[in-house]
């Protein structure tokens, strides 16, 4: 059985009096991938930005390693979870190589953050070729990449992705979820995914949350979403 790397129990955000997150419990396993979907505003970035010690907690718990965790983000990176923003939010006027450093801010060593940029570079050979040039001067896709290529330096057990599918076309979209499904096959990488491309992130993960005003309103498996109705539900209404 794999152990479940993180659990939140019960997690409440309040934005200005606003319910960012009512009552909110997920479980991520070993190198298990979950999508977190819903409309605008359910919480789902809000879930990533509490795990990552971004959103203040008012009630509810956070498990890792079965151990209770308090979230500050230096805190986070060092235990071995990473956070990728949407918005491709890369060092425009550094270079790719730059960028991936920064990734490694917290090792001491040049070998080891050598190696860690070495093992990336290995899953995202694209970026080879452009080492030496401004990351402000790549494609929407390729800053993408190198977003999560960053994200990956760190070596996490868990990766949390928020909307990297945003802005891109169809065509590139389909490379991001590959290189994702890739990251979490070759290093058995867990990741938590907040995606408003359906298709695209169900084809990709283990389970799903549905998120609505703040609330789950269903967990399973990619199929039994699909089959059960719930999506016409939440976005469209349909009762």
């Amino acid at each position: 059985m794999n152990e479940k790397l993180l659990n939140l129990k019960n997690i409440k955000v309040h934005y200005s009096g606003v319910k960012a997150l009512d009552g909110v419990a997920i479980n991520l396993d070993e190198g298990e991938v979950i999508a977190l979907m819903g409309p605008n505003g359910a919480g789902k970035s809000t879930v990533l930005k509490a795990l990552f010690g971004l959103a203040p907690i008012q009630a509810g718990q956070i498990f890792w390693h079965g151990q209770n965790i308090i979230p500050k983000s230096h805190e986070i990176v060092e235990r071995g979870i990473s956070f990728v923003p949407q918005g491709r939010q890369v060092f425009r006027r550094l270079t790719v190589y730059e960028n991936l450093e920064m990734g490694g801010y917290f090792i001491n060593s040049r070998d080891i953050l050598k190696s860690r940029i070495d093992g990336v570079l290995d899953i995202f050979p694209d970026l080879n070729k452009k080492l030496k040039e401004n990351a402000g001067n790549l494609s929407g896709g390729q800053q993408q990449m190198l977003a999560i290529a960053r994200g990956l330096i760190s070596d996490p057990k868990v990766l949390l992705l928020d909307e990297p599918s945003l802005g891109l076309a169809p065509k590139v979209v389909k490379e991001v979820f590959a290189k994702i499904k890739e990251i979490n096959e070759r290093r058995q990488t867990a990741i938590m995914i907040v995606e408003h491309n359906l298709h695209s992130v169900l084809s990709i993960v283990d389970r799903a949350y549905l998120l609505d005003k703040g609330k789950i309103v269903e967990e399973n498996t990619p199929d039994k979403i699909i089959n059960s109705g719930i999506l016409e539900k939440v976005f469209l209404g349909k009762s």
